[in-house]
Parts: C-alpha cells; sequence; structure tokens
C-alpha cells in the first residue's frame, strides 16, 4: 500500500514514510492509492475479536507485511492496547443508554485510555510507531553512524496534545513540542500536558487560538530547511496512522451491536467534530465496507461544516451574517471543538472531487485533476477564507454525512437531561453535543444510533458541574478519577510564546529539540 498527497505530485510514499512525515512538503494531507475492501468472509471471521485482535486485521489492510511484518504489528499492537494502559477490557466499551429491548441508543466509550480522552486510542499507537521505525532505523546504520532523530510537533485545542505527550513522554531519539491557544483549554487538560516533566517534553502556551497554532505547525512543516533540519513529525490528525487506528471502534461496535441484536437493524453513528479526524475514521470504515447509514457530523457553534452541509459553502466566518456579527473562533463549553477550519476535511474533500471528476470529466489522469481541485480549493481557503463547491460536489456529500450544530445552552440542558434520566449518565460537553444531535433526529425505527463520546466528564469539570447545579444528589467528586484529584496542584513545566509567530516557536524548538 502506497500513500500520495491530496494536493498532487507524483510521489507515491510508504506506510513509514507517510507516518514519519505527517504533512505532505505542499501542505496536502497524505491518503491511501486506494481503499481495500474487507475480506468476504470477515463478518464471520472478525465477529468475536477483541479489540487488539480487530486492530491487527484492519491495520494488516493497509500496511504491507514487507514493511512490517505480522509478528511485528502483532506486537505493536499488543503491546498498546494491554491491560496495565486501559481501564476497561474491552477498550471502547459500548453502552446502553436505556433498559428498553431492544435499545435503540448506544454511548460508545472511547475515554478509557491513560489520559481519559478518545485520542489516546490512535496516540499510543502512533507513539509506539514512531519508536519501532526509529529503533529500525538506526539499529541498521554502522557503528558510531549519526543516529536517527525525530521532532514532533503539534497543535492542541485540549486532548490531542496529553494524549500524544502520553504516547511519547520518554522515548529515545524523540522530542515533542505541543502547542496550545493560553487560557483557551480546560484546566485538567493544561494540567495533564504541563505537569509531564520529561526532557523530551515541551508544552507552549501561544497567546492565540487554536487555529493560530495549527497554522504554525502548517508552517513549520512548509518550511523545507527547518523540516530537512530537525526531521519533523506529526501527532495531529493530519497523521494518517491516527485515521487509521480510529476505524477500529467503528467495528468493535458493530460486532458488539451485532452479538446482541442479530437483525437488519441500520447503525447511525453521531460524532462530535471539530477537526475532521474521529468521523473521518468513520467514513474509511464505510467505504471499506462497514454497513451504516449516514454518518452524523454534530458541531458546536464553531459550525464550519455543518454549514457546509447546508448550504455548500466552507468559509471561516458565516457569510450570511451582518459584518458586525462576524468573528472568529466562539469560546463554548465543549473547547476541543472550537476550531475554525477543520484540517481533515481537506481529505473528504479529495474522495469528493475525485468521485465528481469521474462523473462530469472522466478523461485524463482522474486522480491528478481531483489533486487540483483540492489544491485551488485550500488555496481559496487560505487566501479568502472560503469555497463554494459545485452542486454536484454537495450532493455526494450529502449521501454519506448530515451534519447538525448544538450551543451551549443546548449543551447544558442535555448534560441535565441524560443525569437526571433513569439510566443516569454523566456526559461531558463535547459528548453532549453528539447526545442533543442524536435526540434531534428521526431516524427510521430500525435504526440503532451510537454516540460517540469523547472524552471523559471530569476533564471538563467546570461545564458538567455548571449544567448539574442544584441538581439533587450530584456530587462531582464521585465522578473526579484518584489522578485527577491531585493533578491540579503538581509541578508544571510551560513556555510561553507571547504571540502566534512562526518564528518565535522556531526559536524554542532549536532551542530545545534533542540534537
Amino acid at each position: 500500500m502506497k500513500y500520495f498527497s491530496t494536493r498532487g505530485g507524483s510521489a507515491e510514499l510508504s506506510f513509514e514514510e507517510t507516518v514519519l512525515a505527517g504533512l505532505a512538503p505542499d501542505g496536502g494531507l497524505y491518503i491511501p492509492a486506494s481503499i481495500p475492501q474487507l475480506p468476504a468472509d470477515w463478518q464471520q471471521a472478525w465477529a468475536n475479536k477483541s479489540f487488539p485482535e480487530l486492530s491487527i486485521e484492519i491495520l494488516s489492510l493497509f500496511i504491507s507485511s514487507d514493511e512490517i511484518s505480522q509478528t511485528d504489528l502483532a506486537a505493536l499492537v499488543h503491546a498498546t492496547y494491554n491491560d496495565s494502559a486501559w481501564r476497561h477490557p474491552e477498550i471502547t466499551p459500548l453502552k446502553p443508554l436505556s433498559t428498553d429491548k431492544p435499545c435503540s441508543k448506544y454511548i460508545l466509550e472511547l475515554f478509557h485510555g491513560p489520559t481519559y480522552a478518545f485520542k489516546d486510542v490512535a496516540l499510543q499507537l502512533l507513539g509506539n510507531l514512531f519508536s519501532y521505525f526509529l529503533q529500525r532505523r538506526n539499529k541498521a546504520k554502522s557503528p558510531g553512524g549519526e543516529r536517527e532523530k525525530l521532532t514532533v510537533v503539534g497543535a492542541t485545542s485540549g486532548d490531542t496534545g496529553s494524549a500524544a505527550i502520553y504516547g511519547l513522554r520518554g522515548k529515545p531519539d524523540v522530542s515533542i513540542f505541543i502547542l496550545h491557544p493560553k487560557g483557551r483549554v480546560s484546566p485538567v487538560q493544561e494540567a495533564q500536558m504541563t505537569t509531564v516533566t520529561d526532557q523530551n517534553v515541551h508544552n507552549l502556551a501561544v497567546k492565540g487560538t487554536f487555529d493560530d497554532c495549527q497554522d504554525i505547525v502548517k508552517a513549520l512543516f512548509a518550511d523545507t530547511a527547518f523540516n530537512a533540519k530537525h526531521h519533523l513529525g506529526a501527532v495531529n490528525s493530519i497523521n494518517w496512522a491516527r485515521i487509521l487506528a480510529q476505524t477500529v471502534y467503528y467495528f468493535l461496535s458493530y460486532f458488539a451491536i451485532r452479538r446482541t441484536l442479530p437483525t437488519d437493524a441500520e447503525l447511525q453513528f453521531i460524532v462530535p467534530t471539530g477537526n475532521f479526524g474521529d468521523i473521518l475514521a468513520g467514513y474509511f470504515a464505510k467505504r471499506m465496507g462497514l454497513p451504516m447509514a449516514k454518518l452524523v457530523i454534530a458541531t458546536n457553534a464553531n459550525d464550519i461544516l455543518t454549514r457546509f452541509w447546508k448550504t455548500g459553502r466552507y468559509e471561516k466566518v458565516d457569510s450570511s451574517l451582518s459584518s458586525a456579527d462576524v468573528g472568529g473562533v466562539v469560546e463554548t463549553l465543549s473547547p476541543a471543538m472550537d476550531i475554525l477550519v477543520s484540517s481533515n476535511f481537506e481529505r473528504l474533500l479529495w474522495y469528493l472531487a475525485f468521485e465528481d471528476v469521474q462523473n462530469t470529466n472522466p478523461g485524463g489522469d482522474i486522480r491528478e485533476k481531483a489533486c487540483q481541485t483540492v489544491k485551488n480549493w485550500m488555496d481559496n481557503v487560505k487566501s479568502i477564507g472560503r469555497i463554494v463547491v459545485p452542486d454536484s460536489v454537495l450532493e455526494l456529500a450529502r449521501r454519506d454525512f448530515t451534519a447538525e450544530r448544538v450551543d451551549d445552552s443546548q449543551i447544558r440542558q442535555t448534560i441535565r437531561e441524560y443525569y437526571t434520566s433513569a439510566q443516569s449518565y454523566t456526559a461531558d460537553p463535547h459528548t453532549a453535543v453528539g447526545l442533543h444531535v442524536a435526540g434531534v433526529l428521526s431516524p427510521p425505527p430500525n435504526t440503532i444510533q451510537i454516540i460517540l463520546s469523547t472524552a471523559h466528564p471530569a476533564k471538563f469539570s467546570e461545564a458538567v458541574t455548571s449544567a448539574l447545579h442544584g441538581v439533587p444528589g450530584f456530587d462531582f467528586d464521585a465522578v473526579l478519577p484518584e489522578a485527577f484529584k491531585t493533578l491540579l496542584t503538581m509541578e508544571r513545566r510551560v513556555i510561553e510564546v507571547e504571540r502566534p509567530d512562526v518564528e518565535l516557536v522556531k526559536g524554542v524548538v532549536e532551542r530545545f529539540a534533542v540534537v
């Protein structure tokens, strides 16, 4: 399996090269040269497999055994998803939200990893992949040869940073630099990152927004000389390995439902969405052959994706508003989704462009035409802040997805509603976005809704406690994991960056990167 950039060029990379590169030199994102189809007997052969066993099966479809042997891949996966690092034996358990028989609504809990967030699922694996590739390369060097090193840079709106840090802390030959918007992540998220004091871990608090941080990271990758000097690696969901790892829990939940409800019920996944990575994993699962209804995009007030599915306009600010109402990122109760531009959306745009070219202009090199279309679109997003796709492209997008928007008052209402329900479920504000959207949809009677729960509620204590203020019997200490009770008092190490300036960040990397 080879990988190429969404923005073109004839270069095709191996899986190893793709993982270590992260972002393509032209600013595009890597995607597989083809999407493999599932084995003919997958529904029977995989029906009772565990999370690690399913991971091995699915990753093997995208990784040649010439690159990572089956033995090594199995060892990597089992080292990642072992009992010591995860608080639930199923890794991503599925929980019913009612006592109805059959139940029509489930929560897919993705927060049982080391940092209590869904991003652990992919970033624990990515950290082990980085180590595996570096160790193999350095082992092959002649005695006395210069060791190969990796400088990992990433931007976070909250959970990516801590998950990446926990996946890479203490690993040899790796430095990690995580940029977060100062004051715009939850106190627990900030503490999880900044209390990790391993010498290879560096936290940068940037006075700006998440999009400012993300733009800096992209600029670092685009700087050819700087990239070559420091061998930059990506941990954001621009790294293909993260998307691949996340496809597994769509399959796991499918089999969990089929074991309890062996019917023709259709699965509808509702995904709280910011940077479009988690739901994109579901799209790849669907393209591989996993049966499901339309994927449901659930956004907060930063609703660039919902507006796209409503209008076909992908624009940083809502052009339907008056100039007085137009602004940047809105601060919400669900800060991990406070994103102006969704980076991973570019990958979906490529598939939409490719199919549209097939339908409307099939001559010549269709792949290259799709790449050029995406490049033009993304250039316009950067230069004028918007694109308007043809109706034919929007129709293709609506075939596989639908989208809805949720505001803060609805988040509070939903947290309260589910806590006081018969099942009494405590949801974090991002999960509440998905739960609210699930409630306003009108799926057919034989539909099973699965809402992806992206973080433990304790990570967003202010939002949860404000929503449940005055509710009889609510005690946040009962929700709080032991690991969080001393977190806010621990020693911290953080570097403040006074403005979103790529040169300032370069200076930090130059000073602290492993050499």
